[in-house]
């Protein structure tokens, strides 16, 4: 099953060409190196939506954890775990 998965922004390298930006995002303690070229506004501490390894869109503190509450411990997340997102 493909769904987006929300992320919290660790890190952002310092690339100025938005198109390679990339960030260290965390997926509950899971950090994935994902694609922050479709959100250049994006900064340290954004939540985002990603969907294979590309950050989708900015999303709510409140929205990310009600989701992330919902897939913990579901397939879906335990299939993040060993992707190579």
């Amino acid at each position: 099953m493909c769904l987006a998965i929300p992320g919290k922004i660790e890190s952002i390298n310092n690339s100025e060409d938005y198109v390679f930006k990339v960030g260290k995002v965390s997926f509950n303690g899971i950090i994935k190196k994902i694609n922050l070229g479709l959100v250049p506004e994006a900064k340290e501490g954004d939540y985002v939506l990603v969907h294979v390894g590309l950050a989708m869109s900015i999303i709510d503190e409140k929205e990310a954890e009600k989701t992330m509450a919902y897939l913990n411990g579901s397939e879906d997340f335990n299939e993040l775990k060993n992707s190579d997102l």
